[in-house]
Parts: C-alpha cells; structure tokens; sequence
C-alpha cells in the first residue's frame, strides 16, 4: 500500500524522506494524503489517488508515521462501510495494508485536484454544517473533470470513480 504525503505532512509525522514511485499494481492501494487547517483546527485530506475518493479526519494528535496508518485506515474503513462500500474495503485495500510506504505525489492532475478538494472540503468546516466524516460524503459526490471518462462524458464523481476500478 502506498500512501503520497504532502510536504507539509511528511513534517508533521516525521516520515523521513520521500521516494517516486508510479502507482500501485492496486489501484485501491494507493492513497495520497495532505495536511490542511480549516478555522484553527488542523485536519488531514486522505484520497484515493486513480479515483479521488476522499476522506477527511482530524490532525490532532496524528504526531508519527504509525499513528498516521493507524488513524488513515481506521478511518478508511468506516467511512466505506458506512458508505456502502465495505466489500470493496474488504476485498481491495485492507489486504494491501499489510506493508505501506510513504511517497511523493504522483502527478500535477492530482495534487491539483486535492487542492480543489481542500478548498471544498475547507468551506464546509468553516461554515460549521458539516463534521469531518461528513464532509467526506459531500467531496465524493462531487464532479471532477480529472476523473472523468473521454468515451461518456467529461465528468465524473470520485465515488463512482472508485466503484469502476472495480470492474
């Protein structure tokens, strides 16, 4: 399993220095992650790379590598099930997590995206209607044109992004 850190929390968890790498053999098993702060609280933008799938959860206390993996998967795990997506979790990305490493992000389109994410993700916690976890639902219905298909159309929402990397 591989998960793309941000400069900014590569600091934060101390997880030395980042390598290259191109993306999983897995796509389910590759996980870019950035650390962002929305009205004084810190909170961590964990997505799946090919798809975009997005969850959100609190910095705080996330303060090494471990702790990190711990909190992301955890959190990962629920917000799948809870999203109907407990098989994909289960068949897909926990028998990956067995051996992560930390990387580099893997391209302009994608840190781009997770910037547009943030800026999404930071309007609905700063207006205070939303929880992390909530949030979370909010990101992945919504269109990005990174994601999208050529053949059908030109958009496509994260959360249907990642049920085709099933297929």
């Amino acid at each position: 399993m591989i998960f793309r850190l941000s400069q900014r929390l590569n600091a934060k968890i101390k997880a030395g220095r980042l390598s290259e790498s191109p993306l999983d053999e897995n796509p389910c098993a590759d996980w870019s992650a950035r650390l962002f702060t929305a009205d004084r609280t810190q909170y961590i933008l964990v997505c799946n790379t090919p798809s975009l799938y997005s969850i959100v959860l609190f910095g705080r206390g996330i303060t090494h590598d471990g702790k990190f993996i711990e909190r992301a998967m955890d959190n990962i795990r629920e917000f799948m099930t809870d999203d109907g997506l407990g098989l994909v979790y289960m068949n897909f990305v926990a028998p990956a997590s067995g051996s992560v490493r930390f990387c580099k992000a893997l391209n302009r389109t994608v840190t781009g995206s997770m910037n547009d994410l943030e800026r999404l993700a930071k309007r609905h916690l700063e207006t205070g209607e939303c929880s992390p976890f909530d949030v979370g639902f909010k990101l992945n219905q919504t269109p990005m044109s990174a994601i999208g298909s050529r053949h059908t159309d030109s958009y496509a929402t994260p959360r249907d992004a990642l049920k085709s990397l099933q297929m």
